[in-house]
């Protein structure tokens, strides 16, 4: 059991793409880190030895933000948006899409589900007997 910044890697997935386990690093980032700390990308996580451990684990502090930190830091991003009431702060207060994308349709994924066009709050049905 490999743990790096607090993410337990999967033993059998080969070192390249378990580090993308990681927050932060994706597969260009991690063949980076491998290539840097001289370590073979085709060996198995659970093959590692502890001197590979640590200097993945060295070389990924020392030069990224993953995890918790690289969470906060987004979250403070987008908090400073919206305190200072630029555009992409209200849109992002709105929960709707950020970047230019069009809302009357394909905006579910950032809309959420579609709530019901015929109801209106607070009316009761009339029923007849």
């Amino acid at each position: 059991m490999v743990r790096i910044e607090g993410v337990v890697l999967p033993n059998e997935k080969r070192v390249e793409y378990g580090l993308t386990y990681l927050f932060g690093i994706g597969l260009t980032r991690s063949q980076e880190i491998l290539e840097q700390t001289g370590i073979n990308p085709d060996i198995r996580i659970k093959n590692l030895t502890h001197e590979q451990i640590a200097a993945i684990s060295k070389y990924v502090n020392q030069h990224f933000k993953v995890e918790g930190e690289l969470r906060k830091n987004i979250t403070l991003d987008i908090k400073r948006l919206q305190e200072i009431g630029c555009y992409r702060g209200l849109r992002h207060k709105k929960s709707l899409p950020v970047r230019g994308q069009r809302t009357k349709t394909n905006a579910r994924t950032r809309k959420g589900p579609r709530k019901s066009a015929n109801v209106v709050a607070g009316k009761k049905t009339v029923t007849k007997k």
